[in-house]
C-alpha cells in the first residue's frame, strides 16, 4: 500500500486528534506542513476546493475530515480498535459531540484577546489580521459564541467530562477510544498552544490526568515531506476502484434523487464553505466519493464523510 501522507500544520487541533491516533495504531507516516491560511494552491490541487485541515493521502486517494480519517485509519489498522466493543455507538455519538460543540467553546475561550495575544506576541499585526479574516471567510454565517458565554460552557464540559473520569483512566473505560481524541484536541490547544487561558483546566485535574495519559501515546513515526512530492505520488498513482478503497461501505445509498456519475459539488454544512467539485462515484450511509482530475495531481478520488457535508447536483449553465 502507499504511504500514508498526512498534510497538517502543527497548531491544528484536528490535526493533533489524528496525530495521536497514527501513534496510537503505531503507524509510519508522512508529514507535510501545510499553510495555516490561505492562498493553498497544493493542497486545492488535491483536494479540488476542499481546504481544512488535516487532510490525508494515500496515493491519489485524498481523505477529508478527521472523522473520515479515523475511520480509514481503523480499517487501516484495526487494533488497537478506536471504536472498541460495546461502546463504539457511544463512543462515535460523544466524538461527534466533542468535535462541534466542545470545540467551538473551546476555542472560543482559547482564542479570545488574551489567547489570540498570546498566539500571535511574536508575529507581526498583519499575521494576526490575515488569520482573523481567513477564519471569518470560513465562517460564513456561522454562529459564534460569545467569549464569556464560551467560558462558562467550556467550563460545564471539562466538569462532564471529569465526572466521566471519576473511576477510570479514559472516558468510557480501561483504554482511549475515538471520544478521547476528539475531546483531547481542543483542550491541547488551550493547554499547549494558549496556555495564557489554561487555568479554565485547573479546576478538573482528573482531566489533567487524563491529558497527561492521552498526551503520553505519541505521535507514531514521521518523515517529513513536501507538497511537491506528495503532488507527484498522486499524479504517478492511480485511484483505489470503489469497494477496494481503504472505506469498506460500497453500497450506494441514495438519499439525494442524485445518481452516481451525476456531476456534483459537496461542501461542509457550516464551517468551511468552499465546494469540492467531480464526478459522484460513491454515496454510501457513511461517506461520498468524487472523482476528479487536476492538471498537476492527475486522476484522484477525494472522500468524504457523509455527516457534517452537504450534497447538491452540478445545475448546467
Amino acid at each position: 500500500m502507499a504511504d500514508l501522507i498526512l498534510h497538517h500544520y502543527p497548531n491544528s487541533p484536528f490535526s493533533e486528534k489524528i496525530r495521536l491516533i497514527l501513534g496510537y495504531k503505531k503507524l509510519a507516516w508522512k508529514s507535510v506542513v501545510i499553510p495555516s491560511i490561505m492562498p493553498k494552491p497544493d493542497m486545492l490541487a488535491l483536494t479540488g476546493g476542499y481546504r481544512k485541515t488535516p487532510f490525508m493521502q494515500v496515493g491519489a486517494d485524498i481523505y477529508c475530515d478527521s472523522a473520515l480519517i479515523s475511520d480509514v485509519l481503523e480499517h487501516l489498522q484495526p487494533t488497537p480498535s478506536i471504536y472498541p466493543e460495546p461502546s463504539k455507538g457511544l463512543a462515535r455519538t460523544i466524538a461527534q459531540w466533542a468535535d462541534s460543540t466542545l470545540f467551538w467553546a473551546a476555542m472560543a475561550h482559547n482564542l479570545g484577546p488574551k489567547g489570540a495575544a498570546h498566539m500571535f506576541a511574536s508575529a507581526p499585526p498583519e499575521a494576526a489580521r490575515a488569520f482573523s479574516d481567513d477564519r471569518k471567510a470560513m465562517s460564513g454565517a456561522m454562529t459564534r459564541l460569545r467569549q464569556a458565554d464560551a467560558a462558562a460552557a467550556y467550563k460545564s464540559y471539562l466538569r462532564r467530562l471529569s465526572d466521566m473520569l471519576d473511576d477510570q483512566p479514559f472516558l468510557l473505560g480501561q483504554v482511549p477510544c475515538i471520544a478521547d481524541f476528539s475531546a483531547y484536541h481542543p483542550l491541547w490547544f488551550t493547554q499547549v498552544r494558549t496556555p495564557v487561558v489554561a487555568d479554565i483546566l485547573a479546576h478538573t485535574p482528573a482531566v489533567l490526568e487524563w491529558m497527561a495519559r492521552m498526551s503520553a501515546i505519541g505521535q507514531g513515526t514521521m518523515e517529513k515531506f513536501d507538497a511537491a512530492s506528495a503532488i507527484a505520488i498522486a499524479a504517478a498513482a492511480q485511484p483505489m476502484a470503489v469497494g477496494h478503497s481503504l472505506l469498506l461501505d460500497s453500497t450506494f445509498q441514495d438519499e439525494h434523487g442524485i445518481p452516481l456519475g451525476s456531476r456534483v459539488t459537496i461542501t461542509a454544512e457550516s464551517f468551511g464553505p468552499e465546494p469540492t467539485e467531480g464526478e459522484l462515484i460513491a454515496a454510501t450511509r457513511m461517506h461520498y466519493t468524487l472523482s476528479r482530475t487536476d492538471g498537476r495531481a492527475g486522476a484522484l478520488h477525494v472522500h468524504f464523510p457523509r455527516i457534517g457535508y452537504v450534497l447538491k447536483a452540478v445545475v448546467p449553465a
